[in-house]
């Protein structure tokens, strides 16, 4: 063999093995606590500026990126509390509080998705008894 073809064959070599031996994690993920990794969760609103708190703490308004840290598979980590709630209070009267609260697993419980993006419409109005904010939830 050429000197060209032995280079071009060490290097196809190279570049298989290192392939193969790829972890199913990316060395850019951001670790955090517990075994957990980054996800980034764009929220928006139907209206700019309205304030968005998590699990009661203000994070910021609308729009803003959350960084919510899950287990490797894709699902809210439980951190002692079986919800993630996330709530968008409006920034103008006339506008109805707008919650979501997803599960977060724990002994033999079901654990919900992080989703990459959530909308909050918050000129949804309650409407015959059902509520779209329903209150604080209870650990």
């Amino acid at each position: 063999m050429k000197r060209n073809q032995i280079e071009a064959v060490l290097l196809t070599a190279t570049l298989v093995a290192m392939a193969g031996c790829a972890s199913t994690s990316s060395p850019m993920q951001e670790r955090g606590p517990g075994g957990t990794i980054a996800y980034m969760v764009k929220i928006e609103s139907s209206e700019p500026g309205a304030r968005v708190e998590v699990n009661d703490d203000v994070i910021g308004k609308t729009p803003v990126d959350l960084r919510v840290w899950g287990d490797m598979d894709g699902t809210f980590h439980n951190f002692g509390s079986s919800d993630f709630v996330i709530r968008v209070i409006p920034a103008r009267e006339g506008q109805s509080p707008q919650t979501k609260v997803f599960r977060t697993g724990g002994w033999f419980g079901q654990e919900d998705r992080i989703p990459s993006r959530l909308f909050f419409d918050l000129d949804q109005k309650n409407q015959g008894g059902f509520t779209v904010d329903p209150g604080k939830p209870r650990f």
